[in-house]
């Protein structure tokens, strides 16, 4: 009987483990304007959307961005870190968990501006957003998503 029951609970704790795995949340880092309040409403989109979100005001937001291959003119509100990757803007948590699990060789992706109606961000959507895909090699951006 102790066989048994040992055989079952290893067998149970194979299957675990990866359920774990996937239920675990996405630790991200975002950085922002000390005075946007915007950005904290993405946090909190994110949190809602199971993301642990770490928040850090800084004043070299622009600077964090195109370090991290952002073009200064597809910069978003904000700037965010999770796993390898940067997301810059309000991008909807959708398309940044299809970025996580096809983990494409990019630096990151961006939403520009500060789009109506997008996660954080007041207002009714009026137009699809264009999250675009960015790199560190000097290619130009491109589309990456239509949300």
């Amino acid at each position: 009987m102790k066989r048994r029951t040992f055989t079952l609970g290893a067998i149970l704790a194979a299957f675990a483990a990866p359920l774990r795995a996937i239920a675990a949340p996405i630790k991200a880092t975002l950085y922002k304007n000390p005075q946007c309040t915007c950005c904290e409403g993405y946090a909190a989109y994110l949190r809602e959307n199971g993301f642990v979100v770490d928040v850090k005001p800084t004043n070299d937001l622009t600077e964090i961005s195109q370090k991290a291959g952002v073009p200064e003119k597809l910069q978003g509100c904000h700037t965010m870190f999770v796993e390898r990757y940067v997301v810059d803007g309000h991008v909807p948590v959708n398309v940044v968990r299809k970025l996580l699990s096809e983990k494409p060789a990019i630096a990151g992706i961006t939403l520009p501006g500060m789009p109506t109606g997008s996660p954080g961000m007041s207002g009714d959507k009026t137009q699809a957003f264009v999250i675009y895909a960015v790199t560190k090699d000097g290619k130009a951006p491109a589309v990456y998503a239509t949300e």
